[in-house]
């Protein structure tokens, strides 16, 4: 693969990969439950479903990703979605106790969707401007984008 071609998404590539194991060790503990128990237990309820809540974002979260990283700035996308990994964990993990501890996680992951899909939105309008436009705020907008990444953590 090209060298500049492998600069550019080298970050995203790499918390791609992080989620992938995320995923597996999330199915693990499913199997895990369900061979202890039989499948009948209310632990395994609440281990497959929040499975399941988890899958069903995952493909959300890669396109956001993957987008603001290309459109707009590799590192605060890789960032935020190094978070979003983190803010799974502990959605995963609290609904593994009551259904209500993992609230916090799901709004925080939530929040970084939401920062992620604003980064691609920019990205896009950034590229009609300059296409269209002739103008160029790419180099502002990483700049803010860098800084308001760090917002992210936050509470």
């Amino acid at each position: 693969m090209d060298e500049v071609v492998m600069e550019n998404i080298f970050l995203l590539v790499l918390v791609t990969l992080l989620s992938v194991l995320q995923n597996a060790f999330f199915a693990q503990k499913v199997e895990k439950e369900c061979k202890a128990h039989d499948g009948k237990t209310p632990a395994f309820e609440r281990l497959s479903c929040a499975n399941r809540n988890c899958m069903d974002a995952y493909p959300t979260f890669l396109a956001v990703m993957w987008c603001a990283g290309i459109c707009l700035s590799q590192a605060p996308a890789a960032f935020a979605g190094t978070v979003y990994l983190v803010a799974r964990q502990k959605y995963f993990v609290g609904y593994m106790g009551q259904t209500c501890q993992s609230t916090p996680g799901f709004l925080f992951g939530k929040r970084i969707l939401s920062f992620l899909f604003l980064m691609c939105v920019v990205g896009v309008v950034n590229y009609l401007l300059v296409t269209y436009g002739s103008s160029d705020y790419k180099e502002y907008i990483q700049t803010i984008t860098k800084a308001a990444s760090a917002l992210l953590l936050i509470p």
